[in-house]
């Protein structure tokens, strides 16, 4: 037998040895009455006795030990109170188990915790209708569904989760790309990091020594253990993982400044509502406007990237411009005569588009990618999803190959422990009420293939309280099903047991995952229960996942309710690229998250077509009186597998763009390249429906892109461009 499964048997059975006992008891009683530890001499069981306790507490099952009173000759005595294995009972609504239903059906086999997911709802929702049934809905569609994508990052993330659970230092060769260099780190993991479609952990740099954040796609090989020891390190009592996750793109690395933009009235509102957590947002004093956010206003916020901050103002164009400080506005105006150069006819950027190039790059974007027209009504589909990385391959398809036992891109496996004891819970019920389970229909449950469920089983049946009382015996018989037979004191795995922490981690980043975007009830308040329920926040110990940018929890929630009641939103809706205003009254259908945020899709009765809005344009937004009649014709996840998840929609036109040498590199993660030139520029491709999408996208990239064609693209660049430079004056204050 495999000393980890000799390790299992022992551990499972000192806890139903401690539970069935009801009372402290010594070392010697264990060692003689629990399975795996009586043919061990003292020494050895002092270690094995030490080590499995460790270990059970390391996964939240913490015995309670009694020391004698000193000077007496008593031994220590130990005993499992049952709240510190089983789980309190948690209350849920019938709402609350209908967003759990919802949060399985929407992540099941695509999320990179999927398996320990299951098992966490399989505790929680015990003695209630079980999320492993619940009906599809169709109110809710993930674009965006927590996927490690790929293999390779699957593999990285798994061993990152171990070394984080077991506080192991790990090695690995790291490409960072501002210095565009592959380097060897080492690196004392504290926090997996889910942000904005990407895995990312963060940790104490040994090469720095300092906190640093790793993007797992972009570590090369494989992840290994620095040393051989059981742990490396302790993470800081005052470590925060928060704090790594309310930072927007320019305000990576360390600060080397605070900046002042100004912003116009016109997007004041949204400015403050997205982007005021990275700052401070105040109202201009002599702009003439209204309070309340509706005038002219100075945002305030730290940064470390100069690059990145100036190309966020940029992609505002004449709404906002940079006050101080002087050489950053300096900069600003820079790169803005470098974007209007190079978009002159004389430039020689402008004689790219004529050049044969040399060799087109091989395998174009990594990972993929290609970038999402915005807006205007030849797009058919979309409100304007921005540029973002297309997953090398479809997530979806991925899931399908792992349904049946297999796990070819399970990227979280829970712990053996974990899955025994859900497992044996399950068989003891079922024992109880005379059932016999059909074994196939059991492992697709648990996502077990037939051998491992077989090798489960034959764990449990050696399981034992002690003095040769067994906890259960299972089989399977030759018809498939499974015959058990409970003992009578087989309380201890009767109730569901505790959540370990991967499984607590996997509920927890469900949730925050979705957040508050489920018509049908609340996972919010699912949140809070279960968080009590454990005593502790999971958040803190493993993974964090980040909000999306551009997220209402007050704008969801209304649209949400006029989903579930079937009645007609109107809004009123901010269109980024045309810099205008719009009121909408649309049908509802369903709400759906992609890499730039979460979107309605509805059926706009004014366009006779189904439309995507994405929330964070939403300045208002209202539940009408009016009831309609769902469109049997209308399917609104239809583009779940589309734009959400690559970032590119059906486009009626072509762009080609040139990327400068310093940009290149980040050219070649998020957009389709075409072709490598000899300075180490690059020549991508983009497909857009509108002009004024193009433009924007343009100007975000800080003078580092040039439109090579369409010419009528080029022309509305440099006139946007011009636009901005003679705006750029300082604003009086």
């Amino acid at each position: 037998m495999a000393k980890d499964t000799e390790k299992l048997i022992r551990q499972l059975s000192l806890i139903s040895y401690l539970m069935a006992e009801r009372r402290p008891v010594t070392a010697p009683e264990i060692r003689r009455d629990v399975e795996g530890y009586s043919a061990m001499n003292e020494d050895a069981f002092a270690r094995r006795f030490y080590a499995d306790r460790s270990e059970l507490e390391s996964l939240g099952i913490v015995l309670s030990v009694e020391k004698p009173v000193e000077g007496l000759v008593e031994q220590e005595t130990y005993s499992l109170p049952p709240e510190n294995f089983h789980l309190p009972p948690i209350e849920f609504s019938d709402q609350e188990l209908a967003a759990l239903h919802t949060a399985l059906q929407l992540l099941d086999g695509e999320f990179a915790y999927a398996e320990p997911l299951r098992l966490a709802l399989q505790q929680i929702s015990w003695g209630r209708p079980s999320p492993l049934n619940a009906p599809e809905q169709h109110t809710v569609a993930l674009g965006i569904t927590g996927s490690a994508g790929g293999h390779e990052v699957s593999q990285r993330l798994a061993k990152i989760e171990t070394a984080i659970f077991r506080r192991k230092t790990i090695t690995f060769e790291y490409y960072t790309m501002e210095r565009d260099a592959v380097g060897t780190r080492r690196v004392d993991p504290y926090q997996l990091l889910y942000q904005g479609g990407q895995f990312y952990v963060v940790g104490r740099s040994h090469e720095r020594k300092a906190i640093r954040v790793f993007r797992l796609s972009r570590i090369r090989g494989k992840v290994g253990y620095a040393t051989k020891a059981e742990h490396d390190f302790q993470r800081p009592a005052d470590f925060d993982p928060r704090a790594y996750a309310a930072r927007i793109h320019w305000q990576f690395g360390e600060p080397i400044g605070i900046a002042e933009v100004w912003i116009g009235h016109r997007i004041a509102w949204q400015i403050e509502r997205h982007f005021g957590r990275y700052g401070e947002v105040r109202t201009l004093d002599d702009s003439g406007a209204a309070e309340g956010g509706e005038g002219d206003c100075v945002f305030s916020t730290s940064y470390a990237n100069a690059r990145q901050l100036v190309a966020w103002v940029l992609g505002l164009g004449e709404n906002a411009r940079i006050l101080r400080p002087e050489e950053l506005a300096g900069e600003l105006q820079e790169r803005v005569r470098t974007l209007i150069e190079r978009h002159s006819g004389d430039s020689p950027i402008a004689a790219v588009a004529g050049e044969r190039p040399v060799e087109p790059a091989v395998g174009g974007a990594a990972p993929g990618g290609g970038a999402a027209p915005g807006g205007g009504a030849a797009s058919g589909r979309s409100e304007a999803p921005g540029r973002s990385e297309a997953p090398g391959r479809s997530q979806r398809a991925e899931s399908e190959s792992a349904g049946n036992g297999h796990h070819p891109e399970a990227a979280i496996r829970p712990e053996r422990f974990a899955r025994l004891v859900t497992l044996a819970s399950i068989l003891i019920e079922a024992g109880r009420a005379g059932r016999r389970l059909d074994a196939a229909e059991l492992g697709r449950a648990l996502k077990l293939s037939e051998h491992e469920l077989r090798e489960d089983i034959s764990v449990l049946n050696v399981v034992n309280f002690g003095a040769g009382t067994y906890v259960l015996f299972a089989e399977i018989g030759p018809d498939g099903m499974i015959e058990i037979d409970p003992e009578p004191y087989g309380d201890s795995f009767a109730r569901p047991a505790r959540l370990l922490p991967v499984e607590a981690k996997a509920l927890i980043a469900a949730i925050d995952l979705i957040g508050e975007h489920i018509p049908e009830g609340s996972l919010g308040s699912v949140r809070e229960k279960v968080v009590a329920a454990l005593g502790e926040d999971p958040v803190h110990d493993g993974l964090h996942v980040a909000p999306p940018g551009g997220d209402d929890a007050e704008i969801a929630a209304v649209v949400s309710r006029a989903i579930a009641d079937r009645r007609l939103l109107s809004f009123e809706y901010y269109k980024e690229n045309e810099d205008e205003f719009s009121t909408r009254t649309v049908e509802p259908y369903a709400l759906i998250n992609g890499l730039e945020g979460w979107y309605v899709a509805s059926f706009d009765p004014a366009r006779d077509d189904v439309r995507h809005f994405r929330l964070d344009r939403f300045k208002s937004a209202a539940v009408t009186d009016e009831h309609f009649t769902p469109r049997p014709d209308v399917d609104p996840a239809a583009d779940v597998d589309g734009w959400p998840r690559t970032g590119e929609v059906p486009a009626s036109r072509r762009a080609q763009l040139w990327i400068s040498a310093e940009r290149a590199r980040w050219a070649r993660e998020e957009r389709t390249v075409l072709a490598d030139l000899e300075d180490g520029s690059v020549i991508v491709e983009l497909g857009f429906a509108g002009v004024d999408w193009l433009v924007r996208e343009v100007l975000k990239e800080a003078g580092d892109a040039a439109v090579l064609e369409p010419e009528d693209a080029r022309t509305a660049v440099r006139a946007a461009a011009e636009a901005i430079l003679a705006a750029t004056e300082p604003v009086s204050r």
